[in-house]
């Protein structure tokens, strides 16, 4: 009597041999086109960034957008990201609101930003005027900022509007908050804000109000996209090998030692 098992040499086990092997097959092409195709779109998005970083450079270098040429609408706006500006027009203190958690040189504290009243418009424009340390005894204790009344040259580059940290809470109000968002502002203040911020600059150090300017450059995260693309790829040719041994050369090895 044979002491083979038919449910492993019969022609059914062939046919389930063959079926898994198909399986095998498709999943692992499914995989491979899945993580190429993620790879290939990693380098797509860093060659996008790094175009993007070009573009902002490049606008750097450009001479000041004159005011009038300012974006009043929001789809205007991105065009003149980082674009170096000059504006005239009344500081509203009033309006004035100390971001919280923000860091510059590696310390926490605040971004001071008030509203600037444009010369000769219903216009306002958000101004980052720059950063200044929080009170470490009193956290709730507002540091005095210099504003001069009357009309004002502010210089600078445009900029979206003040980034967004993670809020736990709701809404924010008061003169520190965490975030602010630029379309409930202008309702709570009443002014006619542009869609956009100015980010001061003072390269020249005559400005004496106690704001420290060293703005950080735009984060553009080139070198991370290279490092999901590696990933990916390595995953890639990680299932592309496992294949080739385990489905093509072991059967073939196994196959010459029960031969020989």
């Amino acid at each position: 009597m044979s002491s083979s098992d038919p449910s492993t040499t019969g022609p059914g086990s062939a046919k389930r041999r063959g079926r898994s092997a198909i399986v095998v097959l498709v999943a692992t092409l499914l995989g491979i086109g899945i993580t190429a195709r993620l790879g290939f779109w990693q380098l797509s998005r860093a060659a996008q960034k790094e175009a993007m970083q070009q573009a902002l450079d490049e606008r750097a270098t450009m001479p000041p957008l004159a005011p009038g040429l300012i974006a009043r609408r929001e789809a205007d706006a991105p065009a003149q990201h980082y674009r170096r500006a000059q504006m005239q027009g009344e500081w509203i203190t009033s309006a004035t609101v100390f971001l919280d958690n923000r860091q510059m040189n590696g310390r926490p504290g605040f971004y001071v930003v008030t509203p600037l009243k444009l010369q000769g418009s219903a216009d306002a424009v958000l101004v980052q005027r720059g950063w200044v340390p929080r009170d470490q005894l009193d956290r709730t204790r507002l540091p005095r900022i210099a504003s001069p009344a009357g009309e004002v040259t502010v210089s600078g580059h445009i900029a979206p509007p003040p980034s967004r940290l993670y809020d736990f809470g709701a809404a924010a109000s008061g003169p520190i908050r965490q975030n602010l968002e630029l379309g409930a502002f202008s309702v709570e203040t009443g002014l006619r804000l542009l869609p956009l911020s100015l980010v001061q600059e003072d390269p020249a150090g005559d400005i004496k109000d106690g704001l420290l300017r060293q703005w950080p450059r735009p984060a553009v995260d080139v070198h991370k996209h290279y490092g999901y693309a590696f990933q990916w790829f390595a995953l890639c040719a990680l299932m592309a090998g496992l294949y080739v041994w385990f489905q093509l050369v072991r059967p073939h090895v196994r196959a010459r030692q029960g031969r020989a």
